[in-house]
């Protein structure tokens, strides 16, 4: 049974996207000596911040962006043995494409 995550509030549920194995040199960089990548796919939502009034604010991200993230921020989390991020919203530096 997959597990499920459903993030609370302008929380961001994020999978990092893989980092480049070669660098332009044919050096191939062992795991333990990769930089986290910046981008990141959003996997899910939360609904929105809550307000003052009792609703949520719109999120600006959606499930399937590529975004970047810092590299330090978050929670990092492991589900059914892969590596997700949770972040919020606010900590999501921008959307590509």
């Amino acid at each position: 049974m997959a597990t499920t995550v459903r993030p609370l509030y302008d929380r961001v549920l994020l999978r990092r996207l893989d980092a480049a194995d070669e660098v332009r040199g044919g050096i191939i960089i062992p795991d333990s000596a990769k930089e986290k990548p910046l981008e990141a796919e959003v996997v899910a939502t939360g609904p929105g911040k809550r307000l003052d009034d009792g609703t949520n604010a719109s999120m600006t991200v959606a499930v399937g962006d590529t975004v970047l993230v810092g590299k330090y921020g978050g929670t990092e989390i492991q589900l059914d043995g892969d590596d997700y991020l949770i972040v919020r919203e606010d900590e999501v530096l921008g959307i590509i494409g």
